[in-house]
């Protein structure tokens, strides 16, 4: 059964006692929270995503709630409890649901260490995936939206998960995190995709999120081989152009954008090494989207 099997009041019901254990990718959360925001971005963002039955294991228990005190009346705040503890500092309440994406990730980002982590769009078609690093601005997530409307298979728009044990990339198939002018530029080019409501004012400015596809979600249990990196960057007027990059070079950017690199060691070095190895490294610069696809359209297997 799947979460959209609930109506909206019965999960802010099970949301607001024992929680809701559902899984997206290789992960199942308990989620845990009273308000009424979260309620409604987890059914229309998550609906299509499995309900988990209790006593199962569960990866990660997750609450956002109000703090105690006055500032559960005076500027509503919501705060993130992970196993008990509160690492972070609350935020406005109407951030409810934006927190649970951002604490989602930082979750998986520190803990999850049977995976290489690397911070990254991931997209797949026939087979093939190409790992999208890029630092914030840069237009990663537009593009991973864009192509994903356009019949890539969405992994992830934030986290490229390496597996240790076979260096596969493994979906995490999650509503992809859309900032500023690239919500209503997205909302444009894909209007038949699904979005939930704009956040004004967050740390990171304007957010919006775009639904995944629903076959992103049911075959997220289908690994992939990573064939090409290719790093983005958005600048108005430049034509479409994909410029080689050294494997040696970009090995080190993917190992400078890892969460836990260093903390892998020897194993971290093996497996994102032994990736590289069967991949091609490209600096992309684009400007229109439907030039974008078309240069991803034509990408090649890498010659063996």
């Amino acid at each position: 059964m799947n979460l959209d099997a609930l109506s909206v009041e019965k999960l802010q019901q099970k949301l607001s006692t024992e929680g809701v254990i559902f899984r997206t990718g290789p992960f199942t959360v308990c989620l845990q929270s009273p308000i009424e925001s979260v309620a409604r971005g987890i059914h229309l963002l998550y609906g299509q995503y499995p309900l988990v039955e209790a006593g199962e294991f569960v990866d990660f228990y997750v609450r956002l709630a109000r703090p105690r005190g006055l500032r559960r009346w005076l500027k509503p705040q919501v705060e993130f409890g992970f196993d008990g503890n509160h690492p972070f500092k609350p935020l406005p309440l109407v951030q409810a649901f934006p927190m649970f994406e951002w604490t989602f990730n930082w979750c998986i980002a520190n803990h999850m260490h049977r995976y290489l982590v690397v911070h990254g769009a991931v997209v797949e078609r026939n087979g093939m995936a190409a790992i999208l690093p890029a630092p914030p601005g840069s237009g990663k997530s537009t593009l991973c939206a864009a192509l994903v409307s356009r019949g890539w298979r969405l992994f992830s728009d934030e986290l490229a998960l390496i597996s240790l044990h076979d260096g596969q990339l493994v979906p995490l198939p999650r509503p992809v995190s859309l900032k500023n002018e690239s919500i209503d530029i997205m909302k444009d080019y894909a209007a038949d995709a699904v979005f939930g409501p704009s956040y004004l004012d967050t740390k990171k400015g304007t957010i919006g999120h775009m639904k995944s596809p629903l076959e992103s979600v049911e075959r997220a249990g289908e690994h992939a081989k990573a064939t090409w990196i290719v790093m983005p960057k958005y600048a108005s007027g430049v034509e479409a152009c994909l410029t080689p990059v050294s494997k040696a070079k970009m090995c080190m950017l993917l190992a400078e954008n890892s969460f836990n690199y260093s903390l892998l060691g020897e194993a971290g070095f093996k497996i994102l090494t032994e990736m590289m190895d069967g991949c091609e490294s490209y600096r992309f610069d684009y400007s229109h989207l439907d030039d974008a696809i078309a240069t991803f359209d034509a990408l090649e297997p890498t010659a063996e």
